[in-house]
């Protein structure tokens, strides 16, 4: 394993396609034994990032580290320590998916062979049958398979479990605590919000090509609000005046309110006060950090299909 504190450095990262500006000064970090997310909708840039990292595209302008190198230039040299997985598999029709396998997780390092057939098993892949034959599924599990049974350095995962039922994705998640466990690092694209949210160890939000956030799960929901529910018989309208509280709603005996992070404790010793039957603190999700940033795009989305 490598001693670099930094799997992934990005500053500055800037790229465009003719008019079009995908990235407009992009920051990133990955450290080393660590899962980063990364989220953004589509169009945000999240995977014109990743074939940046990978050599596959050079940037305009910034700066982007690999395992200490330069993608664009040592491109060879790197990918012998770094497994890609996109959200969109195509592999060779007339190959089974036991040699493409073979074929993937050898351009990331040597294969374990009692690794391969762990993955094999735990994915419930039958590497036998020819590509052609494979489901959209199956062919996600081929290049997670190669990705996870090698020894990279680094997974580079853009939508990986694209295709994968409940079951899957379950068994991808436990293998992804493995790499971590093994000290690998992780640069998860996603936008199953529950995913990222029990895997990442940091999570970085882009939107239009511009990084919005970026930090521990922790850091991120510090921004953010938690709700509260509360079932309390009176005085619960003096809650709306105390600071930090907003959105306050009384219906049929329980009182629902958002309370900012900073404020809970002063808040929740007022609730105390109350005497309330029950109270239910929730902190925010992954995916009500993600709609802070893209609320205004969904509302006008849902404006346009209406």
């Amino acid at each position: 394993m490598s001693a670099l504190e930094m799997a992934v450095e990005v500053e500055g990262l800037t790229k465009s396609f003719g008019s079009v500006q995908a990235l407009r000064g992009l920051d990133l970090t990955v450290p080393t034994g660590q899962v980063t997310g990364f989220l953004g909708p589509n169009g945000s840039g999240k995977s014109t990032t990743i074939r940046i990292l990978l050599g596959l595209l050079r940037a305009d302008g910034g700066k982007a580290t690999v395992l200490g190198g330069d993608p664009w230039a040592d491109p060879v040299h790197l990918h012998r320590s770094i497994s890609y997985v996109p959200g969109d598999v195509t592999l060779w029709p007339n190959l089974t998916g036991g040699e493409a396998i073979d074929i993937l997780a050898r351009l990331s390092g040597p294969l374990d062979p009692a690794r391969r057939r762990l993955m094999l098993d735990r994915f419930e892949l039958d590497p036998t049958k020819k590509a052609r034959a494979y489901s959209k599924g199956n062919r996600q599990k081929v290049a997670l398979v190669a990705a996870l049974a090698s020894d990279a350095d680094l997974l580079l995962l853009d939508e990986p479990t694209s295709g994968l039922d409940p079951i899957m994705e379950a068994a991808f998640t436990e293998s992804i605590r493995e790499v971590k466990a093994a000290g690998r690092s992780v640069l998860l694209s996603s936008h199953i919000f529950a995913e990222v949210e029990k895997l990442a160890d940091r999570v970085t939000i882009i939107r239009e090509g511009v990084t919005v956030e970026a930090g521990t799960i922790a850091q991120l929901r510090h921004l953010t609000r938690s709700q509260v529910t509360i079932a309390v018989d009176t005085g619960a309208a003096r809650l709306a005046a105390l600071p930090g509280v907003h959105d306050l709603q009384v219906l049929d005996g329980h009182v629902t309110f958002a309370v900012d992070d900073a404020e809970l404790p002063t808040v929740l010793a007022a609730v105390a006060s109350l005497r309330p039957r029950s109270i239910v603190a929730n902190p925010p999700s992954l995916e009500e950090l993600f709609l802070r940033h893209y609320g205004d795009e969904l509302a006008a989305l849902n404006e346009v299909d209406r």
